[in-house]
């Protein structure tokens, strides 16, 4: 009776240390949110900082017109005006990962990949790469250190993040002018063009602070989820050739690439894209696997009963999409990289409202999804008709979940350039003794 007393509070003591735990680790990362919207924004900026949310921080209490603004940012038309501009700097990225000697570190250039993608296409500033490679050592040095406990003093993460700030802040508002005064020779309106002229329309022209902070908040919003799943999908494709073949196979078929094996000319088209019915299974399926956050926050509008317990009005609950899609029945064999659970003939996902929920659910979903999924298929594409890739270690790397998921190591990978055949092009020194052997 004593043996079992002592296991009664035993387990009672670990019950009690768990509820304490998982209390403490949503008010501290609740509190880490808020300081995350602190940092990315001004204190002179009025835009208030949204309560119970993941997205965008401009969206919340600002008015009904910001709503509107998104939904042109990330429309359909604004989607096929991008679409050119983000193939060709996935296209140079490319071919610059190819001319390199050596492997190259996945996450981190993926993490330039989409830095460069949201100051060029997104935004439209045309910063000349040298100031570009220093802006974005100087952005990496702010995302290091946006977590940081507000410490103020020498040499702390907090000061090194806020002096980051103010240089980032520095080379947007430079880029915001020139860009304000050089309007010719557009061929599209992108974010900021939508953000300023839907601002005036509404008359509610922004300062040049708020300008800076909405800028600054776009990139942080485009930036470290995207890179993540890049990496994954890379990871992924060079786990499973067959995938990667099959994904050729559908791009043949539609006419994008040659049975020769070189890409066909132009550049590609939303609709084309939304043709491509294996490339969208395989997009799911990484995003299913490894999304880039664990999860989100809400605040509870309403009480409501959840399995017998009752979440009273007020409360900030917190959810979780990994454990989500970990447990989700309609799913089989969930650790399994298997984009067929997506084709027409299973439909995994389609049973059930939120079993499958990578960008968030509800009117809190992530506004930049279709930019995100876009991005992915269109560097899919590229990878699979433009590129051939190893993997430069012996082991695929472990998975860290923080502060976004990406490989420990970056993921090492050699890319070759390919030839109109779709043959590896050595570099001169390796062709060269190629050549002797």
């Amino acid at each position: 009776m004593l043996f079992e007393g002592l296991e009664l509070v035993s387990a009672l003591a670990t019950l009690a240390a768990c509820l304490v735990s998982v209390t403490l680790l949503l008010a501290v990362s609740q509190q880490l949110w808020q300081l995350r919207w602190a940092a990315t924004r001004d204190k002179s900026c009025k835009l208030p900082i949204p309560k119970g949310s993941m997205g965008f921080p401009l969206i919340g209490e600002t008015g009904h017109w910001l709503l509107q603004v998104f939904s042109k940012i990330f429309s359909h038309e604004a989607l096929e005006s991008y679409l050119p501009k983000i193939q060709l700097v996935i296209q140079d990225t490319l071919r610059a990962w190819s001319s390199h000697p050596e492997a190259i570190n996945v996450y981190q250039e993926a993490q330039k990949l989409t830095f460069r993608m949201a100051i060029r296409v997104l935004l439209g500033f045309s910063i000349p790469e040298e100031d570009l490679g220093h802006l974005f050592e100087v952005y990496q040095q702010f995302v290091e250190n946006v977590f940081s406990l507000p410490v103020d003093l020498p040499f702390s993460g907090y000061r090194r993040g806020i002096q980051a700030r103010q240089t980032l802040q520095k080379g947007l508002e430079k880029a915001i002018r020139e860009k304000l005064q050089c309007t010719q020779g557009k061929d599209y309106s992108d974010a900021l063009d939508i953000l300023i002229e839907s601002s005036k329309e509404h008359g509610k022209e922004m300062t040049m602070q708020e300008l800076k902070d909405g800028t600054l908040e776009l990139i942080f919003a485009a930036y470290a989820t995207t890179a993540s799943a890049s990496t994954s999908l890379i990871m992924q494709l060079l786990k499973h050739p067959a995938v990667l073949e099959k994904l050729r196979e559908e791009l043949r078929a539609k006419g994008l690439l040659h049975s020769g094996g070189c890409p066909c000319e132009g550049t590609l088209r939303l609709d084309t894209l939304s043709g491509l019915h294996y490339l969208d299974c395989v997009i799911k399926e990484v995003m299913r696997l490894f999304t880039p956050v664990s999860g989100g926050y809400r605040t509870v509008l309403q009480t409501f009963e959840l399995d017998g317990f009752q979440i009273p009005k007020g409360w900030s609950v917190m959810y979780s999409i990994r454990d989500t899609h970990d447990t989700a029945p309609v799913f089989k064999d969930v650790n399994v990289f298997d984009p067929d659970r997506f084709g027409q003939a299973r439909s995994e996902d389609k049973d059930g409202r939120f079993h499958y929920l990578p960008f968030g659910g509800g009117v809190r979903t992530c506004l930049g999804k279709h930019l995100a999924k876009l991005f992915l298929k269109v560097l899919a594409v590229e990878l699979a008709s433009t590129s051939r890739f190893e993997l430069a270690t012996r082991t695929f790397p472990r998975i860290t979940l923080v502060p976004v998921l990406h490989p420990v190591d970056g993921l090492s990978v050699k890319f070759f350039g390919l030839d109109s055949n779709q043959n590896k092009i050595l570099p001169e020194t390796e062709a060269m003794l190629s050549a002797t052997v």
